[in-house]
């Protein structure tokens, strides 16, 4: 199976660009659905069809999307890119402020969406229940050490590349899934219970 390249931005303004709600949350329908109009769009995000116009605009001058192939008189609009890395420019405060900026609010619609599953997990088949996971784990390790596994972690889906695209690669009884994943080192001056000396109570 080919890797899948994501295409890497860190310029501040592109990424400026992106840092706003609703972009995110097109961004993110446009990942879902592959192809989609901005009345589509207006309908799943509950906002007119001219506001989702304006912003799908500002994605495409940014190069986040392009138009996809004319549907008749409806003018879908597609990713320019099926993998995205954003990650701010090193050295540059304003660029790592707005992939921080970023990074929240597709948290924020992550968060939502998992919660959503947790909600309702009881009408779930059990074998999909089995099927997923909710994995926390800590660990020690250099910035090297770390920068592998977040890689190792964007690639780990490549198994399942084109699936998206071509529905017969799709098993049957195959449904949409996802993965958040999130590698981090604990912040700077956060209380690291492991290595903090018992308090002495005499």
């Amino acid at each position: 199976m080919a890797e899948q390249v994501s295409r890497q931005v860190s310029d501040p303004a592109r990424l400026r660009a992106l840092a706003h709600p609703l972009r995110i949350r097109l961004f993110d329908l446009l990942n879902d659905h592959d192809e989609l109009t901005a009345s589509e769009c207006a309908e799943l995000v509950g906002q007119s069809p001219a506001s989702c116009s304006f912003h799908l605009r500002m994605l495409e001058k940014y190069g986040f999307i392009e138009r996809a192939q004319a549907r008749g008189r409806e003018k879908p609009w597609r990713l320019s890119a099926p993998s995205w890395d954003m990650r701010p420019e090193p050295g540059q405060r304003a660029s790592l402020t707005t992939v921080a900026e970023i990074a929240l609010l597709g948290l924020d619609l992550d968060v939502s969406r998992i919660r959503s599953y947790f909600e309702h997990v009881g009408t779930e088949p059990d074998e999909w229940v089995q099927a997923s996971t909710f994995t926390r784990s800590t660990f020690w390790a250099t910035a090297d050490e770390l920068a592998g596994l977040s890689r190792d972690l964007q690639r780990i889906t490549d198994r399942f590349a084109g699936r998206q695209k071509d529905p017969s690669l799709r098993p049957e009884g195959a449904r949409y899934a996802r993965m958040t994943a999130i590698t981090h080192p604990d912040p700077v001056g956060y209380v690291d219970h492991t290595t903090t000396e018992p308090e002495d109570l005499t």
